[in-house]
């Protein structure tokens, strides 16, 4: 295995570098994307509800190879995307869908108390929102997000059916070529424990300071 891995260390190291990059675009995307469709199904406007609704059903219920598949073959066709582009875009409106069910899950956790008073005290609905709700939507919603960005990371191997250039690409390229399908595998999958790791414990120390700070706030 460490012979592969010396022999093919440079094409190992470019492939980690395009799924790290494309796990934080489609994080920071996906996270935007994903608030904006859990605020877009608590407003008082039914349509707004209902165009949320079907954004967040069409993208959950919908595998994740299709869609990804989907931005390949029509983008490539309308705006020459690459694989990596298509595959990005693909898992960010996918995982988007995630957290918005999340963050909506944390909004409606928020004590209602809390937005009728802000209400009362002269703030606006978006006031309301951005300063009362959602600091607190996004700490109660802080393991589930975890799970979620954790998901992206390991999803993002998807990108390897439209040549994105990314872990599982170069895996399967390089088991081609040398006939040593197991340990090009084991190899990429250390490379996944050293991006998913330090992001679990990142945000179990999240959660354990929110918790911390909820108790000292009682």
């Amino acid at each position: 295995m460490i012979n592969l891995l010396t022999s093919n260390f440079g094409a190992f190291l470019t492939a980690f570098g395009y799924t790290v990059l494309s796990s934080i675009i489609a994080l920071i995307a996906s996270l935007i994307l994903g608030t904006l469709f859990a605020i877009l199904q608590i407003v008082p406007s039914r349509i707004a509800r209902g165009i949320a609704r079907i954004y967040v059903e069409v993208f959950r219920n919908i595998p994740l190879l299709i869609i990804v598949m989907f931005f390949y073959l029509v983008g490539t066709r309308v705006i020459a995307l690459d694989g990596f582009t298509a595959g990005t875009i693909g898992l960010s409106l996918y995982t988007s869908a995630f957290i918005a069910e999340t963050v909506r899950a944390g909004i409606n956790a928020v004590d209602i108390g809390q937005t009728e008073g802000a209400r009362a005290n002269g703030l606006s609905f978006s006031q309301t929102l951005r300063i009362i709700v959602l600091p607190q939507a996004y700490k109660i919603a802080i393991p589930s997000l975890g799970n979620q960005f954790i998901n992206l990371v390991k999803n993002s191997s998807i990108l390897a059916f439209v040549a994105g250039g990314d872990l599982m690409y170069t895996a399967n390229n390089v088991a081609a070529a040398t006939f040593d399908s197991f340990n090009s595998y084991i190899i990429v999958g250390i490379f996944y424990l050293i991006i998913t790791l330090p992001l679990s414990y990142y945000m179990k120390y999240l959660e354990a300071k929110t918790k911390g700070l909820a108790k000292e706030d009682s």
